[in-house]
């Protein structure tokens, strides 16, 4: 991906998509900083597929599309207490590793994926 500075400057941030399918719902953004080291920033997986299309998020994350076709961009924008960062990349390579997580686990077997009593006992074990 590339960072947008505020000065207009485009610098390459190495980054990673993740998908578990033991998290269905989420995906997750992992950008390799030279300093802090890997950064990760999960969110919803369905936030990301509706801002493939149209603008979408209102909280910390932001995505939305510009252009068409081979040229066609994804706009992430990302806040934190600690600052905001806009990032871009070809939307149509975002497209198809997200296609890849949908065959991975359809939508429609999300909840079934999430095997929630595992989770649950997990949870409750720790918390004893």
């Amino acid at each position: 991906m590339e960072l947008e500075t505020p000065q207009g400057l485009r610098v390459t941030v190495p980054t990673q998509l993740l998908y578990r399918a033991q998290d269905p719902l989420s995906v997750e953004f992992l950008f390799h900083d030279i300093r802090l080291g890997p950064v990760p920033w999960t969110f919803a997986r369905e936030l990301l597929t509706t801002g493939l299309l149209t603008p979408s998020g209102d909280g910390d994350v932001r995505v939305w599309p510009t252009g068409t076709g081979a040229e066609a961009l994804l706009h992430l924008t990302l806040s934190s207490p600690h600052g905001s960062a806009h990032l871009t990349t070809a939307l149509k390579a975002v497209e198809r590793w997200l296609c890849r997580t949908y065959q991975l686990v359809p939508s429609d077997r999300e909840v079934e994926a999430l095997d929630l009593e595992t989770r649950l006992t997990r949870f409750l074990e720790e918390g004893a």
